[in-house]
Formats: C-alpha cells, sequence, structure tokens
C-alpha cells in the first residue's frame, strides 16, 4: 500500500533527509587513500547520533553498520571494515539512511578516491545524471515506469546497464514501503504518482554486465564479471508543483 504524506510529514522527512544527506556528505570528503571504511562508517555513525537521529541501517534486518559502503565492483551492501583500506582510483559508494521524528532519508553518492581513471569518472557522472533524469520525470500524473524508463535509456545510451535484482522504493515511516521503483521500465507503465508520495530512486549501474550475485556474507553485492558499479540515490517527495528533493545538506 502506497501511503501519501501530510505537508507537516513532509517537513519530518525534509529534516531526516538533510540529517541523511549531511552525514553522506561528511564521509565523502573524508574518502581519501590510506582511510578504512570502518572510520567512514564512524563518521556517518557519529553525525547521525548527533543530530538526535537513528541510523537506520544499523541493525536493519541485522545489518552491522551504519552505512553501506560499497568499493569498485561492489554493487550495494557493502559491510565497512577496519581491514578494508581505501586506495588511490578506488571508486566508493556510500549508502545512508537516518531516521527522525518517525520518518526515513536514504540517499547514496559514488566517490572517487583520489585520481580515478576517466573509464571510473564516466560510469559515476553517467550514473549521476540518470538519477536526475528519472527525478525530472517524477511528476504528478506520471507513472513509475516513466522514471525507471528515463534511468534506463540515459544509461544505456551510454553504454552501461542498469541492475535489475534491486531497485528504488518508497520511504516513509518505514525504510523500505511501497511502491518498488525500478530503473528500467516502459513509458506509461506501473503506479500512478500521486502528491504526498515519498520515493528513493536509486540508479545501480554497472560498466559491464547487468547481472549481480551477493556473496556468502548474505549482504555484499558484486558485478558478475567483477567490472566497476556506481550508486547514486535520492529520497524525493511528489508534490503538485514537481518533485522535490528531501536529502539535501546543509
Amino acid at each position: 500500500m502506497v501511503v501519501l504524506k501530510t505537508r507537516r510529514e513532509l517537513e519530518s522527512m525534509r529534516e531526516a533527509g538533510r540529517i541523511a544527506a549531511q552525514a553522506l556528505k561528511l564521509a565523502g570528503e573524508a574518502v581519501e587513500p590510506g582511510i578504512n571504511t570502518l572510520e567512514l562508517d564512524r563518521i556517518v555513525r557519529k553525525y547521525i547520533e548527533g543530530q538526535g537521529a537513528i541510523p537506520s541501517f544499523l541493525n536493519y534486518g541485522g545489518f552491522p553498520a551504519s552505512a553501506c559502503i560499497s568499493v569498485n565492483d561492489v554493487v550495494i551492501h557493502g559491510i565497512p571494515h577496519k581491514n578494508h583500506i581505501l586506495k588511490q582510483g578506488d571508486i566508493v559508494s556510500i549508502d545512508v539512511g537516518a531516521f527522525y521524528e518517525g520518518f526515513h532519508g536514504d540517499n547514496a553518492y559514488t566517490f572517487p578516491c583520489g585520481d580515478v581513471t576517466k573509464e571510473a569518472l564516466d560510469l559515476m557522472n553517467a550514473t549521476r545524471e540518470s538519477l536526475f533524469e528519472g527525478i525530472a520525470v517524477a511528476k504528478p500524473g506520471n507513472r513509475l515506469g516513466d522514471i525507471g524508463s528515463a534511468v534506463q535509456r540515459y544509461v544505456e545510451a551510454r553504454g552501461y546497464s542498469v541492475v535489475r535484482d534491486f531497485v528504488g522504493h518508497g520511504v516513509g515511516a518505514e525504510l523500505h514501503e511501497d511502491p518498488s521503483v525500478p530503473n528500467y521500465g516502459t513509458p506509461g507503465r506501473g503506479v500512478r504518482l500521486l502528491p504526498g508520495m515519498t520515493i528513493a530512486i536509486e540508479p545501480m549501474v554497472n560498466a559491464g554486465v547487468h547481472t549481480v550475485k551477493t556473496l556468502s556474507d548474505q549482504w555484499t553485492t558484486v558485478t558478475t564479471d567483477g567490472k566497476l558499479s556506481a550508486h547514486f540515490e535520492h529520497t524525493i517527495a511528489i508534490t503538485p508543483d514537481g518533485p522535490v528533493i528531501l536529502t539535501l545538506p546543509d
């Protein structure tokens, strides 16, 4: 069931989104060769808790950290670890959620670690821009297929592939709500977008094939061909005036 949010609820979601976005920004600013991914996770948790909020991911379904930190061919759900030390040329996807006053904010960004290859930079740029292509059509009266199609067309026109095993989702009092928001689809198909809907659009884009596999820890998900993957995400609200991004930092 899709839950429509009131104006007051949207204001609470905007604050949850701000906290999640600022935590993500701080972690991204700390990405550099030599830092370990557990330290990035600590930065996220310290900021979120310092704002009187709760990290949405911590213990969610048993996940052991406050942020998902996924490096290079890891698509999503990378587990931070003190022995995972970032090196020059890595690309680092950080996914952060914050729970505040009864609502979640959820966002992700892929950061370069020092100088990265043109291949990596092009992938990150295409993934980020595909997110905004999807957001641009998230208007009342359009359908979920319009969002997915916009993302897919942008990505595939540049020779990349969109992950199909994992998709975006509704966000609100629960971290994952209806509807599912695929990054592929057919224009004019799917759930109609209505004012008050809040969704996370999150393209996960691979440099190679779209297929992925989950490792034995039951979380870490990697590309099946070992090629790079990037991930960008915003929580947005559908309003009568069009889409509004809720996950904006200070």
